[in-house]
């Protein structure tokens, strides 16, 4: 066996299927596209969306709600797992850095310490944005809040 005398075997492969070349070709005529209609002619091509002429969907449900440009989305982390993590790590500044390492926000993500649960370290936070009761449980503890 060498490259020049290679072949596929026995019943593995068809011959092309030869449309338009005649009658005896038993595809000629219409060329296997049934007769007349959008599909038998050449550069038919169906739009994604048509559903047969029946209004479709995206224009038979109505258009909902609003979504706001400027709009700013938060990551939230609150004040219990800023505990935690000063805990485990035995950090005194926590800043952006510090929550990407420990999972808390990715790096595009803006983070927003919230007030929910307690804080018995004396912090110094820095993120993008607080809530007011996290900023007086922080401040309460003489830390400091530092935004971004």
């Amino acid at each position: 066996m060498e490259l020049h005398n290679l072949k596929p075997a026995e019943g593995s492969t068809k011959k092309e299927k030869r449309i338009g070349r005649g009658q005896g070709s038993g595809h000629g005529g219409t060329s296997t596209r049934g007769h007349k209609g959008a599909k038998s002619r050449s550069g038919y091509k169906s739009k994604r969306s048509f559903q047969g002429g029946q209004m479709p969907l995206q224009r038979t449900v109505p258009k909902f709600g609003f979504r706001n440009v400027n709009r700013v989305e938060y990551k939230g982390v609150n004040l219990s797992s800023l505990q935690l993590l000063a805990e485990q790590s035995s950090l005194t500044i926590i800043d952006f850095q510090t929550l990407q390492d420990a999972g808390f926000a990715g790096k595009n993500d803006k983070v927003k310490i919230l007030g929910k649960g307690e804080l018995n370290l004396k912090l110094n936070v820095t993120a993008h944005a607080f809530s007011k009761s996290a900023k007086e449980a922080i401040e309460k503890l003489e830390g400091t809040t530092e935004i971004l």
